[in-house]
């Protein structure tokens, strides 16, 4: 998250589990996992305030990227994704993760 967000926080919530949400987050689907359930799980994070979500998605190699008041955009087998405007510059390569 920005270090101002994280800043405007009271000394006492950052000493504990601090009551925000991340501006990123990452899932990576595990054999075990359902993607409906990842899925929920993604819009929950979106609905607390998460600015970009990657649902990873190994076993049919696709990624789910999602943004508030947009629909989720679903890469199919891509080699990279990256996080801009987000997270400028930020791209991962997904060839190890395949």
């Amino acid at each position: 998250m920005k270090l101002e967000r994280w800043n405007a926080l009271s000394k006492y919530s950052r000493t504990k589990f601090a009551p925000i949400a991340p501006d990123f987050v990452v899932e990576l689907r595990s054999p075990s996992d359902t993607l409906k359930d990842l899925q929920d799980k993604m819009q929950q994070y979106m609905d607390n305030g998460v600015r970009l979500g990657w649902l990873i998605d190994r076993k049919r190699r696709r990624v789910y990227i999602y943004r508030p008041g947009v629909a989720v955009q679903q890469l199919d087998n891509p080699e990279t994704v990256s996080g801009d405007p987000e997270l400028p510059g930020f791209v991962l390569k997904l060839e190890e993760i395949w």
